[in-house]
C-alpha cells in the first residue's frame, strides 16, 4: 500500500498459479478472482489489472482463449480495466493477474487491528483445497466439485463492502495458509487471541468426507508445520478436522471482525446484498489461536 495523499492510497498486489480445476474458463476466472481478493482483503477498490501467464507453447489454442476469457469476464465482473499484460513460454499452465486498487488511508482493513470483545465473520465456507485435490486424484464427485468452483469464483467485493459498513478495521482473505494460519496471522498482528467454534464453521459438500479420508494438499501439512505451535485444538476434535482447518484455500472469502452489537444490521444488509455470511468465533485478550466445540 502507498499513501498518495490524505484521501487515497494505491494498493498493489500479484497472484498467480497452477491449475486447481479441470476447465480452463473456470480456471481463469478463479485465478481472476483470488488475485483481485486482495484488494478487497485490504478495504479496496480495484480498477486495473494485467495478466500475467505462462503457457506451454503446444497448448491448443482454444484451451488458451478460455483460461483468458474467464480471467477477462471475471475482471469485468469487477468493473475493472484489464489493461494487457505479459505471457511466456513454460511447460505447466500458470495464470493470474496484476491487481491495482485504492483505499482511503482511514478506512483501509489491516490484519493488525482487531480488538477483544469483537466476533469473527467468515464470508465463504471452507474446503476447496481437499475438494481439488480429490478431484486431481480422480476420487471427487463431480457436485461436490461445482459447489466449491462455485464459490471460487464468487468476488470477494460485496464482503468487502459490508465488513468496512459494519465498521471492521481487521480483515483478511483465508487463501493458502488457511483459517488457522491466516487467523494467526492476525492474532499476532493484533496483540489477541483468536477463538474458533468449530461447530461454526461452514465446509463446502463433500470437504469433511474427503478430510476423514485424508486427501489434502501437501500444503495443509506445511501450514500445520508452520503455525501448529500456536494453535490449540479441544480434546474432541479429531486430526481430519484440525487439518481442515489448516486446509490451503484458492480465493477463500474473507475473515473479518466486528463489534457484536453491529451483526444484527450487518446480517440485513448480507441478506439483502444475496450474501452468506456465518459467525464463527470471537476475538479476546491473549494470544495465538484455539479452537473449541460449542456447548
Amino acid at each position: 500500500m502507498w499513501r498518495l495523499d490524505d484521501e487515497r492510497a494505491l494498493i498493489a498486489t500479484t497472484d498467480f498459479f497452477t491449475p486447481v480445476v479441470d476447465q480452463p474458463y473456470d480456471y481463469g476466472a478463479i485465478a481472476a478472482a483470488n488475485a483481485l481478493s486482495d484488494v478487497y482483503a485490504m478495504g479496496g477498490q480495484p480498477f486495473m489489472a494485467l495478466n500475467v501467464a505462462a503457457l506451454p507453447p503446444d497448448l491448443p489454442a482454444e484451451i488458451t482463449a478460455e483460461i483468458i476469457r474467464g480471467g477477462a469476464e471475471k475482471v469485468r465482473e469487477a468493473g475493472v480495466v484489464l489493461a494487457g499484460g505479459h505471457t511466456i513460454q513454460d511447460q505447466e499452465p500458470k495464470y493470474g493477474l496484476i491487481v491495482l486498487g485504492f483505499v482511503h488511508p482511514d478506512r483501509m482493513l489491516t490484519k493488525g487491528g482487531a480488538r477483544p470483545g469483537e466476533v469473527l465473520v467468515l464470508s465463504k465456507p471452507l474446503g476447496f483445497g481437499t475438494v481439488t485435490t480429490a478431484l486431481k486424484r480422480e476420487q471427487a464427485d463431480p457436485t461436490d466439485v461445482s459447489e466449491a468452483v462455485g464459490w471460487m469464483k464468487v468476488l470477494n467485493r460485496t464482503a468487502s463492502r459490508l465488513a468496512q459498513a459494519a465498521g471492521a478495521r481487521s480483515a483478511t482473505d483465508v487463501t493458502g495458509f488457511g483459517l488457522l494460519g491466516h487467523g494467526s496471522e492476525i492474532a499476532r498482528a493484533s496483540g489477541v487471541k483468536l477463538r474458533f467454534w468449530f461447530d461454526r464453521i461452514p465446509f463446502t459438500r463433500g470437504a469433511q468426507r474427503y478430510a476423514q479420508e485424508f486427501i489434502f494438499p501437501g500444503g495443509a501439512s506445511d501450514n500445520r508445520l508452520y503455525f501448529g505451535n500456536q494453535v490449540t485444538f479441544a480434546p474432541g476434535i479429531d486430526e481430519p478436522s484440525q487439518m481442515l482447518l489448516f486446509d490451503p484455500q484458492t480465493s477463500g472469502g474473507l475473515l473479518f471482525a466486528v463489534q457484536p452489537e453491529k451483526l444484527p444490521v450487518l446480517k440485513e444488509e448480507a441478506a439483502r446484498a444475496g450474501q452468506l455470511l456465518w459467525v464463527i468465533g470471537e476475538v479476546d485478550e491473549g494470544q495465538g489461536v484455539e479452537v473449541l466445540i460449542d456447548q
